[in-house]
């Protein structure tokens, strides 16, 4: 097929950038007809505001960005939607090897429980305030991140207060490692390959993961123009069928040492493709010489890892509001609920045979185990999902929800 339409996309240099990459690198979007221009960013501010005057047409975003976008909490953004998440998992909380040895011996677990490690941490800042040691130091990569948000319901749930008891702050990914190890920050949550930087570099250990945190849960998305959108919806489903095409062969064990290859070029990621594999393999190095195994770690095709559910937005949008950003509103609910399109998914995707889920939301915590569910197209299993603390997210009683966490917070 020939080249009909151009598509600029924006993204950052992080391992769930690998769809996109893929999709230009091994031809899929060029089968689509398209030609996928890649842009690296090494911001998510970068990303927001050139997405938002133009200069892309889609981008790699933070799952929870395009909602804060469509609320108006973030300048210059445009509307914009989600037809498709770009895999599930990926991220990990990273603290400095000084921290760690303090949360060890406070019976800190070594295979990333999130509720020993968040109970030793616990522990850690209470000896601290009673020593009148300065607050722990965390960053993330944005306010409107799951990284900010999972490290935010981690904490809380452990009794630490994320406003109060530390301080958390805001580092573009690829500088983390060196924050870190530097002794500017204690502490961040960010995605691959930025923990196992740390790990690298001998400054840090990885405590828990996102896949621990919240199971099955959405790192990044594509967010689209929604003008752009309108105005292009053969080549938006052209592009929606290449990507997921990507997410399969990226899946494939047998393409792991090719795609890490490729994501390590400098026009890319540019970090060395052995910091890639562990994400890719599930077998994660923790930074004191044990390597713990985690096959949900990051997952591009499997348990409907491109789908996009609303109940993903809905549960970011919670937090939003249990955090103080947003105030809830009928109206607002609405923004967040309209703001990912399984509608377009579906479109576009009805002609390969995917497994498309019947349903476009589901309780986050209802699946304790891999489980068979409704689909159109191929058979579909889903979970385990929901949150480390057995709390369950239902997205039709939302209200009750957000009651209940800004009570918590």
């Amino acid at each position: 097929m020939s080249v009909v339409e151009r598509v600029t996309a924006g993204f950052l240099p992080l391992l769930d950038s690998a769809v996109l990459v893929t999709a230009r690198e091994k031809g899929f979007a060029a089968s689509e007809g398209i030609e996928l221009v890649l842009i690296r960013e090494n911001s998510w501010a970068s990303i927001r505001d050139r997405l938002a005057v133009g200069h892309f047409d889609v981008a790699h975003v933070l799952a929870p960005m395009p909602i804060a976008f469509n609320l108006g909490l973030a300048p210059l953004a445009a509307r914009t939607v989600v037809p498709m998440a770009l895999g599930l998992g990926g991220n990990a909380i990273t603290v400095s090897l000084d921290l760690w040895r303090s949360m060890r011996e406070r019976g800190a677990s070594e295979s990333f429980e999130p509720a020993s490690t968040g109970a030793a941490l616990h522990d850690v800042i209470e000896d601290r305030a009673r020593g009148d040691g300065e607050r722990l130091r965390f960053a993330v990569v944005h306010p409107h991140s799951g990284h900010n948000y999972e490290l935010r319901y981690w904490l809380a749930a452990c009794g630490i207060n994320p406003d109060t008891d530390v301080n958390i702050v805001i580092v573009p990914p690829p500088l983390m490692a060196d924050a870190l190890t530097s002794g500017r920050i204690d502490g961040y949550c960010v995605g691959e390959p930025w923990n196992t930087a740390a790990i690298a570099k001998g400054g840090g250990r990885i405590a828990t993961i996102k896949a621990a945190i919240w199971k099955s849960s959405p790192e990044k998305v594509l967010g689209v123009s929604a003008a752009w959108a309108e105005l292009h919806p053969q080549t938006l489903s052209a592009l929606l069928r290449a990507v997921y095409r990507a997410a399969q062969w990226c899946a494939d064990t047998a393409n792991r040492e090719e795609l890490s290859a490729l994501l390590a070029q400098p026009a890319y990621i540019g970090a060395p493709a052995e910091w890639l594999l562990p994400a890719l393999s599930g077998r994660i190095a923790t930074g004191d010489g044990s390597v713990i195994s985690a096959p949900d770690f990051f997952l591009t095709y499997a348990k409907a890892a491109t789908f996009p559910w609303k109940s993903h937005a809905l549960w970011f949008y919670s937090q939003m509001v249990r955090w103080g950003q947003v105030n809830p509103s009928r109206a607002n609910d609405a923004i967040a609920h309209e703001t990912y399109r399984p509608d377009l998914y579906r479109a576009a995707l009805k002609s390969l045979g995917a497994a498309l889920p019947t349903a476009n939301s589901k309780v986050e915590g209802a699946l304790t185990r891999e489980t068979p569910v409704g689909s159109a197209g191929a058979s579909l299993i889903l979970g385990p999902d929901g949150f480390f603390d057995g709390r369950v997210f239902d997205p039709d009683k939302l209200a009750d929800y957000l009651v209940a966490q800004t009570a918590a917070r």
